[in-house]
């Protein structure tokens, strides 16, 4: 019972410390006052936790306002300084790792090229062995100072019997890849910073649905475009796929039956027709020039070039407009799947070839939506793009570690390693959270 009594108390604290951090963080700066009326707690516990969170440096003094008829009160908010997250994007072309301190401003980044050995698994931890060293180095951070590392990858999300990630990335050769376990042998980190690992459509998602172009929104699909496309849910404030939030499959819907076949193995996905792999294939099946046979990022930044007017009132190469325009078009039938199914406020499309193709297809893709969804949920949604550029998915991943950080009640691992973990998916099902505007530049 005493057992019982001091698990209690301690549960509370956390969770008090919980609420005020929170508050701060998505609301801030705030006085003390303001976090009493935000959080519901008395002005007792307020003093108490404040003292608490200040005392352990996360809290930090940001000016004074007035007051009616009493005097100005001091503004609180997090500091930035208290903790730093390192977010990283698996990505199709690119290793990126970026160090953030705790408002998620960027304070260093590495990025590590594919293009010469693709998806090789211990090439690519060795990657970001040497770039999270890198980042640590060039913004003179000690490792014991991070909260956690968060890591976006592309496949399916599992757990081994020991409750450690594997990835089931079918499109890249990975099947059933112990990727936290490799990281963790890998990384010369202490052994209490824990690593999160999740798609990367889902952090790409995360970040925008927190930051960028789904703040507000309660419904929302958020569309990952690049070597392959994927998808990320959210239904009512919540992450599709409750407690697990799972990425969406998308690209490998089928699209076409008997059609292209996908580098999934299966015929006409999605993914086969509009992954940016798929659509220099298809340049070069017409009769492309040599640039067609290039990586991927050269081939569609020369295909878009092709395909638009040159200056001088010179047509464009009307092939290359006809591919990009058919490229439209399955995208559009693609997302009108999502907005039948889900039926979303709102659709984001992000990922490099949606930040390269979208200003140019975007009208066209908006067309063909509208065409082969149901005209009732088709009238009801937006399709932009993204607003957080190349560096979504690494932000994304940031803030898995950041939610077990406010979850945990702002304690660091270091500093009891033998608390039970707190559910960091509970923080991101909050949809009362207003997100902070970071700035970016």
């Amino acid at each position: 019972m005493a057992e019982q009594s001091r698990r209690t108390v301690r549960d509370l604290r956390r969770g008090n410390r919980a609420a005020v951090l929170q508050r701060l963080y998505f609301d801030g700066p705030l006085s003390r006052q303001e976090l009493g009326t935000a959080t519901g707690l008395s002005s007792g516990s307020i003093s108490n936790v404040v003292a608490e969170l200040a005392a352990d440096g996360l809290l930090e003094e940001a000016g004074v306002v007035d007051s009616e008829g009493g005097r100005p009160r001091t503004l609180l908010r997090v500091a930035p300084g208290s903790g730093h997250l390192i977010g990283i994007d698996v990505g199709e072309t690119r290793v990126r790792v970026e160090l953030f301190d705790l408002s998620l401003g960027e304070l260093a980044r590495s990025e590590r090229p594919l293009a010469h050995h693709g998806y090789d698994v211990g090439r690519i931890v060795g990657h970001i062995r040497a770039a999270v060293a890198d980042v640590l180095r060039d913004a003179q951070v000690n490792a014991d100072q991070l909260v956690g590392v968060g890591v976006g990858v592309p496949g399916i999300i599992a757990r081994d019997a020991s409750d450690q990630v594997v990835v089931h990335g079918q499109t890249v050769g990975w099947d059933a890849v112990p990727l936290e376990a490799m990281l963790r042998e890998s990384a010369e980190l202490p052994s209490y910073v824990p690593f999160f690992i999740d798609n990367g459509a889902k952090t790409l998602g995360q970040a925008e649905m927190w930051f960028g172009g789904g703040r507000g929104t309660s419904d929302a699909a958020v569309v990952l475009f690049g070597s392959g496309v994927s998808a990320c849910i959210v239904v009512n404030g919540e992450l599709y796929g409750g407690a697990d939030s799972r990425a969406v499959e998308w690209g490998h819907t089928t699209m076409t039956v008997g059609g292209r076949r996908c580098r999934c193995g299966s015929p006409g996905c999605l993914e086969a027709y509009v992954g940016a792999d798929a659509i220099r294939e298809r340049w070069l099946e017409s009769g492309g020039p040599p640039a067609a046979a290039a990586d991927e990022e050269t081939a569609l930044a020369t295909l878009l070039a092709a395909a638009l007017p040159a200056a001088g009132g010179l047509a464009g190469d009307t092939a290359a407009a006809e591919l990009l325009d058919e490229t439209a078009e399955y995208l559009g039938a693609g997302i009108a799947d999502l907005i039948n199914l889900f039926r979303p406020e709102r659709i984001l499309v992000g990922g490099w070839a949606g930040l390269l193709l979208g200003p140019v297809l975007l009208p066209a893709v908006r067309r063909y939506a509208k065409e082969y969804a149901m005209h009732h949920p088709a009238e009801r949604v937006t399709i932009d793009l993204g607003t957080l550029g190349a560096d979504a998915v690494t932000l994304g991943a940031a803030t898995l570690p950041l939610a077990d950080f406010f979850a945990r009640g702002g304690r660091h691992r270091r500093h009891d390693v033998q608390d039970p973990d707190a559910d960091p998916a509970a923080l991101l099902r909050q949809g009362s959270w207003r997100p902070v505007v970071v700035d970016r530049r």
